[in-house]
This record gives structure tokens, sequence and C-alpha cells, in this order.
């Protein structure tokens, strides 16, 4: 449980993330994910309660290791970048653990490389100049060069045209599938549709649904407690029996001949 200011942020919440997890905390602005997600890495302590990551318990962990092992990527990618150069913002973490200057080269192109910027030019490229899409891929790569199993992104398409939103989430999938454990904290029931594995849904500080989001896209009365709405094709394909979650699954039930 979490407090602040005598006003019950999150109440009685309690679930495990497997390593290799692409979860969602699914929920409308004020459910309580981000508050949440800051509690996972330690910026913020449970009132009640104790919160384990990889065996560590984040009350007597320092947020140095912490930052090792669990990774959080604003929503705002403006609230995250303060360098004046790419490669700068890139290698502050790996500087502020102590690695040697041939591991922090090691570490920023390898993060750069994972979000797929390029290396050359970034040590004198201000990444204020570059788009929103490519300002978020900065801070994905800059909480990466600490190289943490936990990766948290905070509405991580938010302010991004549907390219963007697309190379993003591309993105997102490809450090998953390289087996990075992924908390993504949306409201966006479609990405959540498209690539999220489990979900938990959020409303009023309490997790009132965790399973699969075909299992919990389901149930319509459950969606509509958390104001939220069941995307359009999964509604309209219950009308057929089933809940489909993709614009690929409707065409693939129609090649079997269903509806």
């Amino acid at each position: 449980s979490f407090q602040y200011e005598e006003q019950t942020v999150l109440d009685d919440v309690s679930f495990t993330i497997h390593p290799g997890d692409f979860l969602a905390l699914l929920g409308q602005n004020g459910s309580g994910k981000s508050t949440l997600a800051r509690l996972l890495n330690g910026l913020l302590m449970p009132t009640h309660g104790t919160i384990v990551v990889d065996g560590m318990n984040t009350r007597t962990t320092s947020m140095t290791e912490l930052a090792r092992r669990v990774g959080l990527v604003f929503q705002n990618p403006d609230h995250q970048i303060f360098a004046d150069t790419v490669w700068e913002e890139v290698a502050f973490s790996a500087k502020n653990m102590g690695c040697s200057k041939d591991e922090i080269a090691d570490r920023v192109q390898e993060s750069l490389a994972a979000v797929g910027l390029p290396v050359e030019g970034s040590r004198d490229l201000d990444p204020f100049s570059l788009r929103k899409g490519e300002r978020q891929r900065i801070a994905v790569a800059s909480v990466l060069a600490t190289r943490p199993a936990v990766l948290i992104v905070d509405e991580p398409t938010t302010g991004l045209d549907p390219n963007e939103t697309d190379r993003m989430m591309a993105m997102i999938r490809r450090l998953n599938q390289q087996g990075h454990t992924i908390v993504m904290i949306t409201h966006s029931m479609g990405l959540v549709a498209a690539y999220a594995r489990r979900c938990l849904l959020m409303h009023s500080g309490r997790i009132i649904a965790d399973g699969t989001p075909r299992e919990v896209f389901t149930d319509p009365g459950l969606i509509q407690s958390a104001s939220l709405e069941i995307p359009v094709i999964s509604r309209f394909s219950q009308r057929w029996g089933q809940t489909l979650l993709t614009v690929e699954e409707v065409k693939a039930s129609w090649m079997r001949g269903f509806p």
C-alpha cells in the first residue's frame, strides 16, 4: 500500500512479475499505475508492505543497486534528458556507476544500437534538436546503459505519430525478445492488445484483473468499471463468440472461414 498526504494511492496491491514478461499496467489517469512503477524502482517506498526485486528488498537496497536491475523511462523524455549531447546523455548512467572509459564507450554504443540510433555523430548531436520519437529512444538508451533486467516504460507512445509509435513499440518488443522484462504503463487498449502478454487492470489504486489481454478483454463489464473501452476489434469479434485482439487475428479468423 502507498499513501500520500493521508490519501491512499495504492491499496493492498500484490502481484509477481516473472522474468521475460511483457506486462501492461493498464488504467486511466489516477488509477495508481505510475505510482506503482516508481515503487518498483525505489523512487518511492511503500507505506505498508514489502517490494522485492530480484531478491532485493527496495527498503534496504540503494537506489544505485536498484537502477542496475530496474530502469524507468519517463512519459516525457524532456523530463529525463539533460545533457548537451546524445553521447553524454547515454553515457551518464554508466559513468555514475563507476564504469571504465572503455566500458562506458561499449555501453553507449550497445544502447544506441539497441534503440536504432547511430553512434556516429552522437558526440556532437544536441538531443533537443531531434524529433520527439528520437528523444524518446534516447531516453530508453540512457536507461539501457545500466543494463537493467527490467525496463519500465511510462506511456511510451504519448505524442508520437503513427509511424513513430510503430517504431517505438517494435523496439520495445525487440528488447523483450532479447531478454528484458518489460513493464508498460498505458491507458491504450490497442497497445495492450497488440503487444502485451499479460495485463494488470488498475482502478482507484487496486488491481481488479490480472491475466492475458484476451482474458481481461473478455469481460466488458470489468473494463467499463475501470472507465475504459474494449478495442473495436475485440468488441465486434465478441459478437461472433471470440475475443480477437488485432487486425492480423481477424484476417486469420476469416481465412479459417469464421464467422
